[in-house]
């Protein structure tokens, strides 16, 4: 593991350009389900679609409502962890570090990331589903057993997350597909790489000459196109690649 982290400090450490994807796994480090783990306890006889999709809105934006409340207030009650706080740090060393994540939490800005792109929107961020005007949270909105309806057109609210069927935002992608074709170091972190379109990416950077660092315990569809691969959580390789930047 040593020699493998000290591979992928070497690359990095004469870049000047890098980008990075993280997944679930690094927000799962924190306490975060994924989506369907989350769907548990009380929302185990749900059907997923059932929770993120117009249709679903559409049946029982109640329903939908209180699952996104639920999901909200436990991601609230999370911290960033060490891979989180790590990222930021590794952000501030490079002229150009690029973050996109598939994951809807704020982990990455409460850990001092100061620009993320969110490929699948966040939970942070509410709109209208009928004129898509942004939307303030408010307190008693948390605990409403229907979604608030917009001031503008009197449409119900909901997150500004990316639900089943429906297209990812268009400045994020475009952002993303700059970042994968212009980086020279793409990390990869924490992701399954069987997502898509998020897994184009790192394809994406290798075409454009870029050498892919990849950080997951497991090995995934994308181990075998990564220049280094290090098999360990995010919260313990990334701290550790940090360090050896650091010590120069």
């Amino acid at each position: 593991m040593h020699k493998r982290l000290a591979a992928a400090a070497a690359l990095l450490r004469d870049a000047q350009a890098v980008a990075c994807l993280t997944g679930a796994g690094v927000s799962a480090e924190s306490g975060v389900a994924t989506f369907r783990d989350a769907a548990t306890g009380l929302w185990s006889k749900f059907d997923p679609q059932q929770l993120a999709s117009q249709a679903g809105f559409a049946a029982d934006p109640g329903l939908v409502w209180r699952w996104y409340m639920d999901r909200l207030q436990k991601i609230s009650s999370v911290q960033p962890n060490p891979g989180h706080i790590a990222l930021a740090k590794l952000a501030a060393r490079f002229a150009q570090f690029d973050l996109i994540t598939q994951n809807i939490d704020d982990l990455h800005e409460r850990g001092g990331s100061p620009t993320v792109y969110h490929l699948h929107g966040s939970i942070t961020r509410y709109r209208c589903n009928r004129c898509a005007a942004p939307y303030t949270l408010q307190p008693q909105d948390i605990t409403a057993q229907t979604p608030p309806v917009c001031p503008r057109c009197r449409g119900p609210i909901r997150p500004d997350i990316v639900w089943f069927g429906e297209m990812l935002p268009h400045h994020e992608m475009e952002e993303a597909w700059r970042a994968a074709r212009e980086c020279e170091m793409m990390l990869v972190v924490g992701t399954s790489g069987i997502v898509y379109p998020a897994a184009q990416l790192p394809q994406l950077a290798l075409q454009h000459g870029a050498t892919i660092i990849e950080i997951n315990p497991d090995p995934t569809p994308l181990t075998p196109i990564a220049g280094v691969a290090l098999q360990a959580p995010s919260g313990e390789a990334l701290p550790a690649l940090l360090e050896l930047l650091d010590a120069g």
